[in-house]
């Protein structure tokens, strides 16, 4: 008999066991259920903020460095950021001159001012003082109309492209193309909206935003504060050259002696990557740490019900190896059991995660993917072989004749 059929026999009669002691088989997968919904839950919730994370973070653009007074998750005092000269329109214009890797250089300016469409209100909203090249480094897809021309950033013609949620909520049933709504203390006209984008981390809503030119910004909004300026590279891997040439440039500009540290910053989107990859990390730690409680647990739950289920079963053993059974096909035998119990609670523990991670999916995102839910299994089939093989192992190794004489 080849491994294969032993395997197809092992595999029936660890079934008709395991269907003759329903109540304890159910009984020891508790564990094991625990164990597996642990990990499921945390591959979900890790799985689904990593695509999240992903979206999110995929609005930076891993071809764009932002030029600013303060650094992302920057160890520094907060007083050294805050003493720094700030960023000017003259610095972006004189990058946008100067840069020869750049694709696009655009000054970004930012606030919040109540908006109203008629009789509507939009509440509180963030506006983006910027120019035509926003279009660019900004990565945004115009859904209606047209972005912020060259002309328009340099006039003084009050225009604004809007969001995807000021178009739904102040033009639900019309085109918001020509029509004029307020911006704090100005009236401006609609000339594009953008595609809805989501929200960045779930911080903010991308959506929610109207982009107006940055001398209009500065005239009616705030002319003083903080700028950003957001470079785009002509590709990825120029990156660290056009960060180099920003760097040189803006020393000059900003008169900085030769061994003096820059008192500007430019951030990229790795250092999100970096924060969350630590974040990431620490989480699976614990996870994994948790799960692995619960799995030895359930592993030694097992283990204890296979050393009774061979002790009951010894004669059953003697049996079969006076015909011939061989050490492998009882071990063979028993391990499949193992790990039949630990499958059947894997599937059970499947059953219970899925409606929680659509709980969950309601708060936090958590997506149950194919590779969470294989993985789940492999963990469940591999936790009953490791926590059989001793019992199995003690099975094969009985002497046929005194398995035979035990009662």
């Amino acid at each position: 008999m080849n491994i294969f059929s032993e395997a197809i026999e092992g595999t029936k009669i660890s079934w008709d066991a395991i269907r003759a002691n329903k109540l304890r088989s159910g009984l020891t997968t508790l564990g094991i259920v625990i164990g597996i919904v642990t990990v499921t839950l945390m591959g979900t919730a890790i799985e689904g903020l990593s695509r999240a994370f992903t979206k999110g973070i995929s609005a930076l653009g891993t071809d764009v460095m932002y030029v600013e007074r303060y650094g992302w998750f920057s160890d520094e005092p907060w007083w050294v950021s805050r003493n720094r000269r700030e960023i000017t329109l003259a610095h972006a214009k004189a990058l946008e001159r100067q840069l020869s890797g750049a694709r696009a250089v655009a000054p970004v300016k930012y606030g919040l001012q109540n908006v109203k469409y008629q009789l509507r209100s939009g509440g509180s909203v963030r506006i983006i003082g910027t120019s035509e090249q926003f279009l660019e480094t900004s990565g945004i897809t115009i859904a209606q109309g047209r972005f912020l021309s060259a002309s328009e950033v340099d006039g003084v013609r009050p225009v604004c492209v809007i969001g995807a949620t000021i178009a739904e909520k102040f033009f639900p049933l019309e085109s918001p193309l020509g029509k004029h709504i307020m911006v704090g203390p100005g009236s401006f006209e609609v000339i594009g909206v953008v595609e809805k984008r989501g929200s960045f981390l779930g911080m903010f809503s991308l959506d929610n935003e109207i982009d107006i030119p940055i001398g209009q910004f500065m005239n009616h909004i705030d002319r003083f504060g903080d700028m950003r300026i957001d470079v785009k590279a002509n590709n990825v891997n120029e990156m660290g050259d056009v960060r180099e040439e920003v760097q040189g440039i803006l020393r000059k500009l900003r008169r900085i002696a030769p061994g003096v540290p820059d008192d500007f910053v430019i951030n990229q989107s790795d250092a999100f990557i970096a924060v969350f990859q630590r974040v990431g990390g620490t989480i699976a730690s614990v996870g994994l740490f948790i799960t692995g409680l619960s799995l030895f647990v359930g592993g030694i739950g097992i283990m204890n019900i296979m050393f009774v289920s061979v002790a009951e079963r010894t004669k059953e053993i003697g049996i079969r190896k006076a015909i011939g059974a061989k050490r492998r096909t009882i071990l063979l035998q028993f391990l499949i059991e193992a790990a039949t119990i630990c499958l059947l609670g894997g599937t059970l523990a499947l059953l219970i995660a899925f409606p929680v991670t659509l709980a969950m999916n309601k708060f936090l995102p958590a997506t149950m993917s194919v590779a969470v839910v294989s993985i789940a299994l492999l963990i469940s089939i591999l936790t009953g072989v490791i926590s059989g093989f001793m019992p199995a192992y003690r099975a094969a190794r009985m002497d046929p004749v005194d398995a035979l004489r035990s009662e």
